[in-house]
């Protein structure tokens, strides 16, 4: 059974730092696209960031240059450091473990969130 257990969410001031994980567990990590995607209310689910089997990394317009993405295969875990949060970082952030199969198929697994408030 794949599981994706994300940790580090809270309360921060405008300008703070936080640091997100998520601990990976019945899957081969290493070979998946890791991502975290976040959707704040009234909104839709975006990606934020993802790093792939390669170690190659993706960011959104929105965070580049605030939001750190990597992965630790050694220990199926990947972390993303946010830096200078805004109000509009405000959101909950999914875990997400992709690949896609020689056939086609597609698979995707979602950790349960962590919230990430900020506010003065």
């Amino acid at each position: 059974q794949v599981q994706l257990v994300e940790s580090g969410g809270g309360l921060v001031q405008p300008g703070g730092s936080l640091r997100l994980s998520c601990a990976a567990s019945g899957l081969s990590f290493s070979i998946y696209t890791m991502g975290w995607y976040r959707q704040s209310p009234g909104k839709q689910r975006e990606l934020v960031a993802e790093v792939f089997s390669s170690g190659s990394t993706y960011y959104s317009d929105s965070v580049k240059g605030r939001f750190t993405i990597s992965r630790d295969n050694a220990k199926n875990t990947v972390a993303l450091q946010i830096n200078s949060l805004k109000p509009e970082d405000t959101a909950v952030y999914y875990c997400n473990a992709y690949n896609r199969l020689a056939s086609g198929r597609r698979i995707n697994y979602w950790g349960q969130g962590t919230q990430v408030a900020v506010s003065s």
